[in-house]
Protein backbone atom coordinates (compact mmCIF):
# COMPACT_ATOMS: atom_id res chain seq x y z
CA UNK A 1 0.00 0.00 0.00
CA UNK A 2 3.10 2.83 0.88
CA UNK A 3 4.89 1.69 -2.13
CA UNK A 4 1.67 2.20 -4.36
CA UNK A 5 1.10 5.86 -2.34
CA UNK A 6 4.71 6.46 -3.46
CA UNK A 7 4.65 6.08 -6.83
CA UNK A 8 1.48 7.57 -7.00
CA UNK A 9 3.05 10.84 -5.60
CA UNK A 10 5.90 10.60 -8.04
CA UNK A 11 3.52 10.67 -10.78
CA UNK A 12 2.08 13.61 -9.30
CA UNK A 13 5.24 15.52 -8.84
CA UNK A 14 6.15 14.54 -11.99
CA UNK A 15 3.45 15.99 -13.36
CA UNK A 16 3.53 18.91 -11.61
CA UNK A 17 7.23 19.39 -13.27
CA UNK A 18 6.24 18.82 -16.66
CA UNK A 19 3.09 21.26 -16.54
CA UNK A 20 5.83 23.98 -14.83
CA UNK A 21 8.48 23.62 -18.13
CA UNK A 22 5.11 23.84 -20.46
CA UNK A 23 4.06 26.85 -18.61
CA UNK A 24 7.36 28.48 -18.32
CA UNK A 25 7.84 27.59 -22.45
CA UNK A 26 4.43 29.16 -23.60
CA UNK A 27 5.81 32.55 -21.52
CA UNK A 28 9.05 32.51 -23.52
CA UNK A 29 6.45 32.53 -26.75
CA UNK A 30 4.62 35.28 -25.59
CA UNK A 31 7.33 37.36 -25.01
CA UNK A 32 8.78 36.97 -28.24
CA UNK A 33 5.43 38.12 -29.38
CA UNK A 34 5.23 40.69 -27.58
CA UNK A 35 8.30 41.81 -28.38
CA UNK A 36 7.77 41.59 -31.95
CA UNK A 37 4.51 43.32 -31.56
CA UNK A 38 6.47 46.03 -30.20
CA UNK A 39 8.68 46.33 -32.99
CA UNK A 40 5.98 46.17 -35.50
CA UNK A 41 4.25 49.07 -33.71
CA UNK A 42 7.25 50.70 -33.88
CA UNK A 43 7.51 50.55 -37.28
CA UNK A 44 4.13 51.54 -38.10
CA UNK A 45 5.12 54.55 -36.02
CA UNK A 46 8.25 55.74 -38.06
CA UNK A 47 5.92 54.51 -41.30
CA UNK A 48 3.52 57.40 -40.06
CA UNK A 49 6.25 59.54 -39.17
CA UNK A 50 7.81 59.56 -42.81
CA UNK A 51 4.19 60.14 -44.30
CA UNK A 52 3.73 62.83 -41.97
CA UNK A 53 6.39 64.54 -43.52
CA UNK A 54 5.05 63.92 -46.68
CA UNK A 55 2.64 66.21 -46.06
CA UNK A 56 5.16 69.01 -45.45
CA UNK A 57 5.91 69.23 -49.20
CA UNK A 58 2.37 68.69 -50.76
CA UNK A 59 -0.21 71.49 -51.37
CA UNK A 60 -3.42 71.08 -50.08
CA UNK A 61 -5.04 68.20 -52.32
CA UNK A 62 -6.11 65.44 -52.48
CA UNK A 63 -2.70 63.63 -52.14
CA UNK A 64 -2.33 64.97 -49.00
CA UNK A 65 -5.50 63.70 -47.64
CA UNK A 66 -4.92 60.12 -48.88
CA UNK A 67 -1.53 60.92 -47.27
CA UNK A 68 -2.96 62.07 -43.96
CA UNK A 69 -5.29 58.96 -43.81
CA UNK A 70 -2.66 56.58 -43.97
CA UNK A 71 -0.51 57.92 -40.94
CA UNK A 72 -3.57 57.69 -38.87
CA UNK A 73 -3.96 54.49 -39.80
CA UNK A 74 -1.03 53.22 -39.46
CA UNK A 75 -1.12 54.61 -35.89
CA UNK A 76 -4.33 53.46 -35.22
CA UNK A 77 -2.51 50.03 -36.20
CA UNK A 78 0.67 50.59 -34.09
CA UNK A 79 -1.74 51.51 -31.08
CA UNK A 80 -3.43 48.18 -31.37
CA UNK A 81 0.12 46.02 -32.00
CA UNK A 82 1.33 48.05 -28.76
CA UNK A 83 -2.06 47.02 -26.67
CA UNK A 84 -1.88 43.24 -27.77
CA UNK A 85 2.08 43.36 -26.80
CA UNK A 86 0.72 44.22 -23.16
CA UNK A 87 -1.39 41.89 -23.36
CA UNK A 88 0.98 39.06 -24.29
CA UNK A 89 3.58 40.40 -21.59
CA UNK A 90 0.78 39.99 -19.04
CA UNK A 91 -0.10 37.12 -20.23
CA UNK A 92 3.67 35.89 -20.16
CA UNK A 93 3.64 36.59 -16.64
CA UNK A 94 1.35 34.73 -15.44
CA UNK A 95 2.01 32.05 -17.43
CA UNK A 96 5.38 31.90 -15.34
CA UNK A 97 3.62 32.38 -12.25
CA UNK A 98 1.80 29.57 -12.43
CA UNK A 99 4.74 27.40 -13.37
CA UNK A 100 6.76 28.66 -10.47
CA UNK A 101 3.59 27.41 -8.33
CA UNK A 102 3.47 24.43 -10.27
CA UNK A 103 6.93 23.70 -9.24
CA UNK A 104 6.98 24.52 -5.67
CA UNK A 105 4.05 21.82 -5.65
CA UNK A 106 5.73 19.45 -7.00
CA UNK A 107 8.43 19.82 -4.18
CA UNK A 108 5.72 19.77 -1.29
CA UNK A 109 3.92 17.12 0.07
CA UNK A 110 0.43 16.73 -0.71
CA UNK A 111 -0.57 15.47 2.67
CA UNK A 112 0.84 18.05 4.63
CA UNK A 113 2.53 20.45 3.03
CA UNK A 114 5.55 20.14 4.51
CA UNK A 115 8.73 19.98 2.18
CA UNK A 116 9.49 16.54 0.22
CA UNK A 117 12.97 14.51 1.22
CA UNK A 118 15.14 15.94 -1.70
CA UNK A 119 14.00 19.57 -1.60
CA UNK A 120 13.59 19.84 2.24
CA UNK A 121 17.43 18.82 2.74
CA UNK A 122 18.45 21.24 0.14
CA UNK A 123 16.90 24.10 2.31
CA UNK A 124 17.60 22.78 5.75
CA UNK A 125 21.76 22.97 4.36
CA UNK A 126 20.44 26.11 3.33
CA UNK A 127 19.89 27.27 6.42
CA UNK A 128 22.85 25.56 7.84
CA UNK A 129 24.77 28.18 5.62
CA UNK A 130 22.51 31.13 6.65
CA UNK A 131 23.67 30.38 10.09
CA UNK A 132 27.38 30.02 9.71
CA UNK A 133 26.79 34.10 7.96
CA UNK A 134 25.09 35.18 11.02
CA UNK A 135 25.34 33.94 13.99
CA UNK A 136 25.73 30.65 14.07
CA UNK A 137 22.90 29.49 15.89
CA UNK A 138 20.36 26.56 14.27
CA UNK A 139 19.24 23.74 15.91
CA UNK A 140 17.49 20.07 14.01
CA UNK A 141 14.38 18.58 15.33
CA UNK A 142 13.76 15.16 14.63
CA UNK A 143 10.00 14.51 15.43
CA UNK A 144 7.99 11.48 15.30
CA UNK A 145 4.87 11.20 15.30
CA UNK A 146 3.57 8.54 18.16
CA UNK A 147 1.49 5.83 17.11
CA UNK A 148 0.39 6.40 13.86
CA UNK A 149 0.35 2.75 12.75
CA UNK A 150 -1.85 2.04 15.67
CA UNK A 151 -4.34 5.20 14.66
CA UNK A 152 -4.52 3.79 10.95
CA UNK A 153 -4.92 0.08 12.18
CA UNK A 154 -7.28 0.67 15.01
CA UNK A 155 -9.45 4.07 13.14
CA UNK A 156 -8.25 4.09 9.22
CA UNK A 157 -5.60 6.12 7.44
CA UNK A 158 -7.91 9.13 6.73
CA UNK A 159 -7.84 9.39 10.73
CA UNK A 160 -4.03 8.39 10.63
CA UNK A 161 -3.60 11.27 7.82
CA UNK A 162 -5.65 13.63 10.18
CA UNK A 163 -3.14 13.02 12.81
CA UNK A 164 -0.25 13.92 10.31
CA UNK A 165 -2.06 16.93 9.37
CA UNK A 166 -2.26 18.40 12.85
CA UNK A 167 1.15 17.81 13.72
CA UNK A 168 2.43 19.70 10.98
CA UNK A 169 -0.14 22.15 11.79
CA UNK A 170 1.15 22.64 15.34
CA UNK A 171 4.70 22.90 14.05
CA UNK A 172 3.93 25.58 11.34
CA UNK A 173 1.81 27.83 14.01
CA UNK A 174 4.56 27.60 16.47
CA UNK A 175 7.86 27.97 13.92
CA UNK A 176 8.60 30.94 11.84
CA UNK A 177 7.51 31.10 8.41
CA UNK A 178 11.16 30.68 6.66
CA UNK A 179 11.83 27.64 9.28
CA UNK A 180 11.58 24.39 6.84
CA UNK A 181 9.70 21.43 7.71
CA UNK A 182 10.39 18.60 6.21
CA UNK A 183 8.86 15.31 5.70
CA UNK A 184 11.60 12.56 6.17
CA UNK A 185 9.48 9.83 6.33
CA UNK A 186 5.97 8.44 7.01
CA UNK A 187 5.85 9.54 10.34
CA UNK A 188 8.86 11.53 10.69
CA UNK A 189 9.32 15.10 10.10
CA UNK A 190 12.69 17.18 10.21
CA UNK A 191 12.69 21.12 10.98
CA UNK A 192 15.17 23.58 11.34
CA UNK A 193 15.25 26.26 13.99
CA UNK A 194 17.39 29.15 13.20
CA UNK A 195 18.64 32.05 15.56
CA UNK A 196 18.04 29.13 18.51
CA UNK A 197 19.36 27.27 21.07
CA UNK A 198 18.38 24.00 22.39
CA UNK A 199 16.41 26.04 25.33
CA UNK A 200 14.62 27.66 22.77
CA UNK A 201 13.98 24.83 20.37
CA UNK A 202 12.88 23.04 23.95
CA UNK A 203 10.21 25.72 24.77
CA UNK A 204 8.90 25.88 21.11
CA UNK A 205 8.00 22.21 20.55
CA UNK A 206 6.41 22.29 24.47
CA UNK A 207 3.73 25.29 22.71
CA UNK A 208 3.94 22.69 19.79
CA UNK A 209 2.98 19.54 22.21
CA UNK A 210 0.52 21.97 23.81
CA UNK A 211 -1.08 23.08 20.30
CA UNK A 212 -1.14 19.49 19.25
CA UNK A 213 -3.38 18.20 22.69
CA UNK A 214 -5.84 20.97 22.07
CA UNK A 215 -6.08 19.84 18.05
CA UNK A 216 -6.12 16.41 18.85
CA UNK A 217 -6.47 14.86 22.75
CA UNK A 218 -4.35 11.30 22.30
CA UNK A 219 -2.13 12.91 19.48
CA UNK A 220 1.41 12.97 20.83
CA UNK A 221 4.98 13.77 18.90
CA UNK A 222 8.24 12.87 20.41
CA UNK A 223 11.20 15.46 19.23
CA UNK A 224 15.39 14.85 19.44
CA UNK A 225 17.59 17.95 19.14
CA UNK A 226 20.92 18.88 17.99
CA UNK A 227 22.28 21.94 17.79
CA UNK A 228 24.64 23.03 14.94
CA UNK A 229 28.56 22.39 15.79
CA UNK A 230 31.34 24.50 14.09
CA UNK A 231 31.96 21.53 11.99
CA UNK A 232 28.53 19.80 11.91
CA UNK A 233 27.17 18.59 8.26
CA UNK A 234 23.31 18.07 7.87
CA UNK A 235 24.14 14.72 8.14
CA UNK A 236 26.10 14.88 10.92
CA UNK A 237 22.84 17.27 12.72
CA UNK A 238 20.38 14.22 11.41
CA UNK A 239 22.24 11.60 12.90
CA UNK A 240 22.47 13.04 16.36
CA UNK A 241 18.90 14.95 16.40
CA UNK A 242 17.80 10.66 15.32
CA UNK A 243 19.94 9.65 18.55
CA UNK A 244 18.42 12.24 20.59
CA UNK A 245 14.73 11.03 19.38
CA UNK A 246 15.76 7.86 19.92
CA UNK A 247 16.25 8.21 23.44
CA UNK A 248 13.20 10.61 23.81
CA UNK A 249 11.26 7.95 22.83
CA UNK A 250 12.58 5.68 25.21
CA UNK A 251 12.23 7.71 28.35
CA UNK A 252 8.65 8.29 27.29
CA UNK A 253 8.29 4.39 27.23
CA UNK A 254 9.68 4.42 30.41
CA UNK A 255 7.30 6.83 32.03
CA UNK A 256 4.53 5.10 30.53
CA UNK A 257 5.78 1.40 31.54
CA UNK A 258 6.02 2.46 35.45
CA UNK A 259 3.15 4.96 35.20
Amino acid sequence: MTHRFVQDGDRTTAGRSERAVHRDAAAGRRDLASRARDEFAQARDDAAALLDGELGELPGSSRAARVRVWAAADRARAADDREQAAIDREHAALDRAHAQAELERAQLDGLTGAYRRPMGELELAKEIARARRSDGRLVLAFVDVDSLKERNDQQGHAAGDALLQSVVTAIRSNLRSYDPIVRFGGDEFVCGLSHTDLDGARRRFDDIRDALREADETGSRSVGLAALGPSDSLQDLTERGDAALYMAKQEKSARVAAA
